[in-house]
């Protein structure tokens, strides 16, 4: 771990260039000054963002070395900066960046020290996608919060900013200084298969209210959160990672539905907002990404909405921007749109060459990159990351998965279920009453740095609860022999906990469910992503939502179906009916209670 001289020897040359006032443009001139001493190689570099495996960044693990050789023509981290002098690394799971927070802390130093040791070296940006819920590359023992649709069934702001608040306390003391969070995509499509409970709801103002808490929160923690994915994608039946979305909502649907949320980020000053890769023909109708459009970027972004702040790709490895162009042409017409960060190119040398080569022919200028250079740099000196961009593991054990930290995580979670079916005052169950239960259903791959699977986090919560619960995994899809079993087993169990995972008309879970039913037991379901379940399986009798299937939110449905704590969620999203999708069966605002 550097000490602190290592520090402030490492940052001299460039802090003293800097009269760290940590403003946005206080230091504009100086700033400006240091972009004139930059090669233009330097220059390029400081507009990616840039993925690369291993868990340190000087001596990865042997099979990490071999796919950075493969996809990036480097070895490790140390040798990715040399190269190409980027200004940001993103941190995932699968890259083996993030296996414990101390090792977190160790690989965020190594990256700092490698870029500080260089002639003219820079400070780099680390992000990573921390939404919570769902998506979150940093896992335990870090704290883990429910997810943007849990938070809007609950509608506290409050509870929304103190996400913000721990998230960005904790992602800082890793050395994480920019969260792509929160996702401002308003989900008005049940069919959405890329954002669904990753957006806090259907409702614009709504989630305008929330995602303007949680940025409040991050940016109070010094860590800049990222609305995205502008100008809105949550209106799509097409998940751009693998093909090219087109929404077809007019201007005047977008001026009401979309953009109300990134209005309300730009207005809680967010430090950076996120593009999307999908077609708006009614914003701009050339056919274009909005990732690469400057009509879009430039025109609706910065000149109608007045953002000044950082605009960075989502990932330029995803089909919906690669649909038209090549990944030559990406970067560069991404740039020419009004990008400021190009994050996560497929080649990472074909790109880089692309934006080089673009400004030597003219196509790009060199007031152009400077302009972006400088919102950059602007964002790194407001973070600090100047002042100090080390960490120390002292900070972590204070900072990361404290138990004030999970204490309220499960507080906020305890507010997002929702009863959405009691029939006959099914729940809560008691374990005097139905002391053995049985918890069966889906047992997806479980969220990033959860423990999994939700049937045994389930059982294991409600055991803790007095019930002697026993989990049986029976799958999204489960066989006949499957559902055979689960029905023998159902016969030792006085009630039966079941978990669904996006139920459609023709899921075996359907035929899972009612076989359960036909037992006679009593049976409690809870959807544990959609809650559109609820509509395919109408003859539960006690439905709950969790939104997610992490332990914190399953644990939270534990407490409501044991009766210690009261739901008091409230659906951000309305549920169609199966039959007729054009009529409402649960509007939002649903959600039942106990009797006091």
């Amino acid at each position: 771990m550097p000490s602190r001289r290592t520090v402030l020897a490492a940052t001299a040359g460039v802090a003293a260039t800097l009269a760290l006032g940590g403003t946005a443009h206080a230091d504009d001139k100086k700033l400006r000054s240091l972009i004139s001493r930059m090669t233009l190689e330097e220059k390029v570099g400081q507009l990616f963002v840039m993925r690369v495996y291993g868990h340190s960044a000087t001596a990865p693990d042997q099979a990490d070395i071999d796919a950075n050789l493969k996809e990036i023509g480097v070895r490790t981290a140390a040798e990715l900066i040399a190269k190409y002098r980027v200004g940001g690394i993103i941190y995932f799971a699968w890259a083996h960046n993030t296996r414990d927070p101390h090792q977190i802390a160790d690989l965020s130093n190594g990256i700092q020290k490698a870029s500080l040791d260089l002639p003219r070296g820079l400070p780099v940006l680390v992000s990573t996608d921390q939404e919570h819920g769902i998506v979150a590359r940093v896992g335990r023992p870090a704290t883990l919060f429910p997810g943007a649709m849990a938070i809007g069934a609950s509608g506290s702001r409050a509870d929304a900013r103190t996400l913000g608040r721990i998230a960005g306390k904790e992602l800082r003391a890793l050395g994480i200084r920019q969260d792509y969070a929160p996702v401002a995509d308003v989900n008005v499509n049940p069919a959405n298969p890329v954002i669904g409970v990753r957006s806090f709801g259907s409702d614009p103002a709504a989630v305008s209210r929330l995602v303007a808490a949680e940025v409040a929160g991050f940016q109070r923690s010094s860590v800049a959160a990222t609305a995205k994915h502008f100008p809105g994608h949550g209106d799509t039946a097409v998940d751009s990672h693998y093909g090219f979305p087109v929404i077809t909502h007019t201007r005047a649907q977008w001026d009401e539905l979309d953009a109300p949320p990134f209005r309300a980020a730009i207005e809680a000053g967010i430090d950076s907002i996120m593009t999307a890769h999908i077609m708006v023909p009614a914003l701009d109708d050339s056919g274009d990404p909005a990732t690469l459009s400057r009509p879009i970027l430039t025109g609706i972004l910065r000149e109608e909405l007045g953002y000044d702040g950082v605009v960075v790709t989502d990932a330029l490895g995803m089909e919906g921007v690669r649909t038209k162009y090549g990944d030559d042409r990406v970067p560069v017409l991404a740039l020419k749109a009004g990008v400021d960060q190009l994050l996560n190119p497929p080649n990472l040398d074909v790109a880089w060459n692309a934006v080089l080569t673009a400004v030597r022919d003219g196509e790009l200028t060199e007031a152009r990159l400077d302009e972006s250079i400088l919102r950059v740099l602007r964002l790194k000196v407001k973070l600090g990351l100047f002042g100090d961009p080390y960490v120390g593991h002292r900070a972590v054990d204070r900072t990361v998965g404290t138990p004030a930290h999970l204490a309220a995580a499960d507080r906020i979670a305890d507010r997002t279920t929702t009863l959405l079916v009691n029939e006959g005052g099914l729940l809560p169950l008691s374990p005097a009453d139905v002391p053995r239960l049985l918890v069966v259903g889906a047992d997806p791959a479980s969220p990033s740095g959860t423990t999994g699977p939700p049937t045994g986090v389930l059982a294991t919560a409600l055991t803790e609860l007095g019930f002697m619960a026993t989990p049986l995994s029976t799958g999204t899809a489960p066989s006949a022999a499957t559902i055979a079993r689960a029905v023998a087993a159902a016969g030792d169990a006085e009630a039966i906990v079941v978990g669904t995972y996006n139920v459609t008309a023709t899921s075996a879970q359907k035929t899972l469910v009612a076989q359960l039913l036909a037992t006679g037991k009593p049976v409690v379901a809870v959807a544990t992503r959609n809650p559109y379940d609820v509509a395919h399986l109408p003859a539960v009798r006690g439905y709950l939502a969790s939104y997610s299937w992490t332990d914190v939110e399953l644990r939270a449905a534990a407490r409501v179906i044991a009766g210690a704590v009261a739901p008091s969620g409230r659906l951000p999203v309305p549920v169609q009916r199966a039959d007729d999708p054009a009529r409402v069966l649960y509007p939002v605002g649903h959600g039942l209670s106990y009797p006091a």
